[in-house]
């Protein structure tokens, strides 16, 4: 069996915890990724280990501070909610009960300046590892260790074929594809990890094909 030093030691990071800390800086982070538009304000619904100790592990901090764009290992993590109230951002907390998911599971739900919102479901996994499991309630399965595409586009014949030709023409190597769709026939999601950085001529060429809705690269460094 092989294993990392990060499962023995954890990240580089900021406070306490990797699962609580770093892995809660992380989903926030992933999450703020995904927005399309500016935010004025953020909740979090915090389930099992996340909803118990989230002030004393300092996971409180961590996730408003992956929501301004902090990373885990950024100094600037404990001033978190001091930077978000001079940005103008405001946030709160609250506990949820979930079924059948992890104990540190988060429901981060951002809400644009035009009233829209946005929301993305994710866990803590342990050692600063994370999965995020819904995006605007779509699920996924996403681990965010490598360069990942979302794809929101009507579901019909032929369009995943045109989508994985685009990325063999840039020499885009798939990892992991996921595909979810509201109905047959009705608004789909694919999600894609690639071992490629992506871009903007990728997703350029992919907005061209037809019946795509949006397109979004979050490059992983």
């Amino acid at each position: 069996m092989e294993i990392s030093i990060l499962n023995v030691l954890g990240p580089v990071m900021i406070g306490p915890s990797s699962s609580h800390t770093a892995g809660a800086a992380k989903l926030s982070l992933t999450a703020r990724s995904l927005l399309t538009k500016p935010f004025t304000h953020v909740s979090f619904g915090l389930y099992g280990s996340f909803a118990k100790t989230y002030k004393g592990h300092g996971t409180d901090i961590a996730l408003v501070a992956g929501a301004l764009g902090i990373k885990e290992n950024d100094e600037r993590l404990k001033r978190a909610f001091l930077i978000a109230k001079e940005q103008g951002v405001t946030y709160d907390f609250y506990e949820l009960d979930l079924e059948n998911t992890h104990e540190n599971t988060v429901v981060i739900t951002f809400t644009y300046t035009d009233g829209e919102k946005m929301e993305v479901v994710g866990s803590s996994i342990g050692g600063g590892e994370i999965l995020i499991r819904k995006i605007q309630g779509f699920e996924t399965e996403l681990t965010m260790n490598s360069s990942t595409l979302l794809i929101r586009h009507l579901d019909r014949v032929g369009i995943i074929s045109e989508i994985t030709k685009v990325l063999a023409d840039e020499g885009i190597n798939i990892g992991v594809m996921t595909l979810n769709r509201k109905a047959r026939g009705e608004e789909a999601c694919c999600t894609i990890e690639t071992d490629s950085y992506l871009t903007k001529n990728v997703v350029a060429e992919l907005k061209k094909l037809g019946d795509i809705t949006s397109v979004q690269a979050v490059n992983v460094e």
